[in-house]
């Protein structure tokens, strides 16, 4: 259902702060012209968090008609308010998305019986397909490989998938002898997504993928086909600008880095998210050289 490169869309904002669907549509279609398998609308890297309602699914549903069913569309929908998560996910199904996905409650912080029961109640309330978005560091709350798989036995097509980005590898043997073979894992972290695949990932959810669509698919695609030795040389080609990301809070250098490869890009960011440091801009710059991008 999932696999391969897969970015998290950032979104793109014009010097008054609102939404550009122009520069929306022109990137998912640079994006599906260089190869992604999937676009991940409002997420992290699209600064979900400081996009009104309205916003969030109207832009969901801008990049569900700009694909045109050409990929799946995985719409970023979670809350820690279980109220709110069932609105979202039947917003992301009426917006025309093909998957949820989905945080565990954050600030909360919720026991497994709790996340497990916020998660029924989403999957009991939209069949919409719900891809988990395990990402301990920014909610606090991790989703346990016990009760990853507890969801996936009680609700099989409700949860499919999960995105992974607790940066713990070992986890990937142990949702997939959990969960079984059928349950999709995503990496959630562009540096680490070889070494996920090789413990039985199938793709990332990428946020360098945003400016380098073409080397990441072609670094998945090498993965796939069983090309070790290519799928390392990509990894290797990409790897300072993985870090090169998060060398300030994301998604400032990668609104940076888009601004270098393509020029006119609206890159304006919503408080809190403020423009990269000149420390950041220069690792940003020195990866792209590195990447051939520039």
């Amino acid at each position: 259902m999932f696999s391969g490169s897969i970015p998290a869309l950032v979104t793109p904002f014009g010097p008054d702060g609102a939404f550009d669907e122009a520069a929306y549509r022109d990137l998912i279609e640079w994006q599906l012209a260089e190869g992604s398998s999937a676009l991940v609308p409002c997420g992290t890297t699209g600064e979900a968090a400081t996009l009104s309602v309205e916003e969030h699914f109207h832009i969901v549903a801008v990049c569900v008609d700009q694909v045109k069913g050409r990929v799946p569309v995985i719409a970023g929908a979670g809350s820690n308010d279980t109220r709110v998560a069932i609105h979202n996910i039947r917003a992301a199904k009426a917006a025309g998305a093909d998957c949820a996905l989905m945080v565990p409650p954050y600030y909360n912080r919720p026991s497994q019986e709790g996340i497990f029961q916020h998660f029924a109640a989403v999957a009991t309330s939209c069949d919409l397909p719900i891809m988990l978005y395990n990402v301990p560091g920014r909610t606090v709350t991790d989703i346990a490989v016990e009760t990853m798989a507890r969801l996936h036995t009680a609700y099989p097509q409700s949860f499919v998938a999960v995105k992974d980005a607790t940066g713990n590898l070992a986890r990937v043997t142990q949702q997939r002898l959990a969960c079984g073979g059928d349950f999709i894992q995503l990496s959630g972290n562009d540096e680490t997504a070889l070494a996920f695949n090789a413990m039985g990932g199938v793709g990332c959810i990428s946020v360098t993928a945003n400016v380098a669509p073409r080397l990441c698919a072609a670094f998945q695609a090498a993965w796939a086909a069983g090309d070790v030795a290519t799928a390392r040389t990509f990894h290797d080609r990409l790897f300072p600008l993985h870090l090169a990301m998060f060398t300030d809070a994301s998604p400032g250098p990668v609104k940076y880095a888009m601004t270098k490869i393509r020029p006119g890009f609206p890159c304006a960011l919503r408080l809190p998210m403020t423009w990269p440091s000149e420390a950041s801009q220069r690792a940003v710059d020195a990866a792209l050289a590195v990447a051939g991008l520039v």
